[in-house]
């Protein structure tokens, strides 16, 4: 964020603090490099706010008995829960399902182990799961209840929220099932050990100002190993923000199925039981690699950083980060980026790359064509065009993520880099073309030395499959 250019650009207020303002904004008003109409508007945007939260008037003196809040209900929702329902069960991860665990074949006994399947009525009724190295802020409730949203200015605060556990207590009880659970127990006893599935809900939470220390915890790892060491059909369900390893137990014979369920809002528990009933084919892809050690991310993991007001920080690695880093190391991951199971089967066939008739293949972007915000025009120009195949080869109806990467010539290149990815539905038997318009800015590096967009010489390779390291076919 810059001074002067974002108060001409639109920015009426720096928060938390002054930032690059402050005593700065009123130099820039005195030497005119920011208009007084400027300041004036900011001036009127605010203060309007102001007043129409009547904030000019003077509030209750506080005291210990002043943790009230008054709801005005307005409603604005329309359909939006059937929005948000649909898009937490298209984001769920399917990452391991042995033996056709998952879709559930109407159950009429589960069992649910976990902190994170409800909703907690007051916070931290457990905190002896996380151990040492953990601020306790009794601000993040969710925190020991199911995860479905972020923290910090990433936070929401939903209606309502519809839990894992409500949410299938509903489903179970339709097909007049039997639900048991425990959701404090490191170590559940006595198990149910003659559930058709354990259900086991684990989270992993972090925030602006809250960094998690680990990609896991040892009472979510310990619960996990407890409970299959008695459920033969023990499935995984993981909320979190970002990374969570899983070897301390995904290997475990018992362990049959696992999915990332991300942060899903106020319809988690709708959003999962469609899933796990088989209401909705998941499709769901990974937007991260999920390593087999926290080693294996290298020195970014932990890394340290000054203690400024305006720190520094060298971004080294450049483009290696995530599956671009493993790629370089030859790491094998535990789960790729872009790796999503389905209950279904894909195929792909047909590859082909073409440039279009009017593609300008220049080294730079016409010099004679004016900049505009954005970056030069030509950038978003489709130059190529790239068409797949994709079958269904299973049983049942379902949408894969076809997913294309370019590798870009030069030594200092990635292996491959994400260009271009479509969801497809595909019914079974049947089979669809995905189209992938590339646009100079895809195929393109940033030069430093010219400081322009520039189109390397040399041969690109394009590679379409499933996952960053599923990859089917290549030209």
């Amino acid at each position: 964020m810059s001074g002067v250019a974002s108060a001409n650009a639109g920015l009426d207020l720096v928060m938390p603090d002054a930032g690059f303002w402050g005593e700065k904004l009123i130099e820039a008003v005195n030497n005119g490099t920011v208009s007084e109409e400027r300041l004036s508007d900011m001036v009127t945007r605010i203060l309007a706010s102001y007043h129409f939260l009547h904030q000019q008037h003077a509030f209750p003196e506080p005291t210990v008995h002043s943790n009230l809040q008054k709801v005005f209900p307005v409603d604005v929702q329309d359909d939006h829960a059937a929005l948000i329902r649909q898009i937490g069960a298209a984001g769920t991860v399917l990452v391991k399902n042995e033996n056709n665990a998952l879709p559930f074949k109407n159950p009429k006994f589960l069992s649910i182990y976990g902190y994170d399947a409800t909703v907690k009525a007051t916070p931290w009724q457990n905190p002896s799961r996380y151990g040492g190295g953990y601020e306790v802020n009794f601000g993040w409730e969710t925190f020991n209840g199911t995860l479905i949203t972020g923290g910090g200015s990433g936070g929401s605060t939903p209606p309502y929220v519809v839990s894992p556990f409500q949410a299938i207590q509903e489903r179970l009880s339709k097909n007049r099932g039997i639900l048991r659970w425990d959701f404090y127990s490191e170590n559940p006893s006595p198990p149910y050990v003659n559930s058709e599935a354990c259900l086991v809900f684990i989270n992993a939470y972090a925030s602006e100002s809250f960094d998690r220390l680990s990609l896991t915890d040892e009472f979510s790892d310990n619960l996990v190993q407890n409970v299959a060491a008695n459920c033969s059909n023990t499935v995984v369900v993981i909320h979190s923000t970002g990374i969570r390893t899983v070897d301390a137990w995904i290997d475990h014979p018992n362990v049959t199925a696992v999915l990332f369920a991300g942060l899903p809002g106020q319809e988690s528990g709708h959003s999962l039981v469609d899933i796990l009933w088989g209401d909705v084919n998941p499709s769901g892809k990974l937007p991260y690699t999920v390593a087999r050690q926290e080693s294996d991310y290298g020195s970014h993991l932990n890394s340290s950083a000054s203690d400024d007001f305006f720190p520094d920080s060298d971004f080294t690695e450049g483009l290696f980060i995530d599956y671009r880093y493993f790629d370089s190391q030859n790491i094998t991951p535990r789960y790729e980026f872009g790796f999503g199971l389905s209950y279904t089967t894909f195929s792909f066939a047909d590859l082909s790359v073409g440039l279009t008739s009017d593609a300008d293949t220049s080294e730079y972007p016409d010099p004679a064509i004016a900049v505009v915000q954005g970056g030069h025009p030509s950038l978003w120009e489709t130059i190529a065009v790239s068409k797949v195949s994709v079958s269904n080869t299973g049983g049942v109806d379902g949408t894969e993520v076809a997913q294309l990467y370019i590798g870009v010539p030069g030594d200092d290149s990635p292996v491959r880099q994400l260009r271009g990815f479509l969801p497809v539905y595909v019914s079974p038997g049947q089979t669809r073309t995905a189209v992938f318009e590339l646009t100079r800015r895809d195929l393109s590096v940033w030069d430093v030395e010219s400081q322009q967009w520039r189109l390397r010489r040399g041969t690109y390779t394009v590679w379409v499959g499933s996952s960053s390291r599923d990859l089917a076919l290549r030209v």
